[in-house]
This record gives structure tokens, C-alpha cells and sequence, in this order.
């Protein structure tokens, strides 16, 4: 059974996402970041980079186990191992990859920032509230140009690129964003919303979810603990 160490938040949510749309047995192993959990050695010996989520599937390829860390491989893994959710057209795969791209170098960090900024900093700063909110506002344009031109981010069809999205903008409040402001990116967001899959997978350890603005959790988030463990 595929072994998941994850835990609620967007990029935990697109590999629980996945893992339900493919109908895959899996096992979740908590890694509570709050309270430090991603720096112990056995975490740290499949994610080096101490963030969620990582996996284990222990039938892997050739019937080898696999380990493996960074949501977007995770996903393009499971695609593979499934053949589903990616295009077998090589042009068509290649559009859903810069979609998934996209999430991953842009989308992601900057719409982490901007959450980061509004509501985790210990002391207001307004340059970085307004230039990353002005990002988030200029990410969520481009999502919304695309889906009037696309019934899906990666194309004509549901695709791991709408799995990688999706999560990020569940909190459009926390990161400035009103989604009303952006009719087409609205309706997908409904859309996918409303799947049962995705709504099973957005469910995975949502009664572990807590606000992470204590002193331990900010230390193992954002303090000197990150460089310690290197």
C-alpha cells in the first residue's frame, strides 16, 4: 500500500487529490510541521528538504519501492503508474506539463507569500503585503484568461495541472483575492470543487488543521530550526 507522509495544507491536498481520482490504496502518515515532525531523521530520509508532502509506494517501478518528494513529481509518478490524469498526445501532455509548471514555480510560492505576509508575519509590512497581493491578483488574471479560453487549465480535459491548482485557491480570502472578480476561473473552481474525489481528498487530515502562529510553530516554519537541521 502506497504510504503518504503529508499533512492539510494545499500541496498535502493535490497528492490526497490524486490518490482518490485514481482510485489508489494509500496510508497517511501525518507529519505535523507545527510542531517539528518534518525534521525527524525518518521524515528527512525521504524529503531532504523537510516539507510535505513524500511518498512510499512499495510497488514501484520494475515492482522495486520508490520514494519520492516535491508534490509535482509525486503526481507526474501516480499519472505514470495509473495512465491517467496526463494526455498520452505528446502535444497534449506537454500543454497540461507548463500548466503544472506554472503551479509549481509561480503560482505556489507567490500565493504563499502573499498568505505568509497577510497573516503569519510577526509585524505588518506593507510593501510585502501589497507587492505579493498584487501578485496573487495577477496570478489569479491569468488563471482566469486561460479558462475562458480552456474548459481546463491543461486543456480540453481534467488533468493533473487542475489537481496541482485547485488547493491554492481554496484560501483566495487569506491571500487578498476575491473570486467573484474572475468569472471563468470561478466556474472551474465550482466545478472542481464539486467533484467527489477532490472532495474526499481535501478531507484527508482537515481535523488535524489548526492555525500555526504559536511560537514552537513559527520556529519550525520560519526560524532558526531550518538551518539547524542542515
Amino acid at each position: 500500500m502506497i504510504e503518504v507522509y503529508s499533512w492539510p495544507t494545499a500541496n498535502g491536498h493535490k497528492v490526497h487529490i490524486m490518490l482518490e481520482e485514481c482510485g489508489l490504496a494509500y496510508r497517511v502518515r501525518p507529519v505535523d510541521l507545527g510542531a517539528g515532525a518534518q525534521f525527524e531523521p525518518g521524515f528527512l530520509a525521504i524529503s531532504p528538504n523537510n516539507k510535505i508532502p513524500a511518498l512510499v509506494d512499495p510497488d514501484g517501478p520494475d515492482g522495486h519501492p520508490i520514494s519520492l518528494f516535491e508534490s509535482g513529481a509525486i503526481l507526474l509518478y501516480l499519472a505514470g503508474k495509473t495512465g491517467r490524469l496526463l494526455p498520452a498526445s505528446v502535444a497534449e501532455k506537454y500543454e497540461v506539463l507548463q500548466w503544472l509548471m506554472f503551479q509549481v514555480g509561480s503560482l505556489g510560492p507567490m500565493l504563499g507569500q502573499a498568505h505568509h505576509f497577510r497573516h503569519y508575519a510577526p509585524e505588518p509590512l506593507p510593501y510585502a503585503v501589497e507587492r505579493y497581493t498584487r501578485e496573487a491578483q495577477r496570478l489569479y488574471s491569468v488563471l482566469n484568461k486561460r479558462l475562458a479560453q480552456s474548459t481546463y487549465v491543461g486543456g480540453a480535459s481534467y488533468s493533473i495541472a487542475d489537481i496541482a491548482v485547485f488547493p491554492w485557491l481554496r484560501a483566495w480570502k487569506n491571500q487578498g483575492v476575491e473570486m467573484a472578480d474572475y468569472p471563468h476561473l470561478k466556474g472551474w473552481f465550482d466545478e472542481i470543487a464539486g467533484r467527489p474525489a477532490v472532495q474526499r481528498g481535501v478531507e484527508v487530515l482537515a481535523h488535524l488543521r489548526r492555525p500555526l502562529t504559536d511560537e514552537r510553530a513559527r520556529e519550525a516554519l520560519f526560524g532558526e530550526r531550518q538551518l539547524r537541521q542542515r
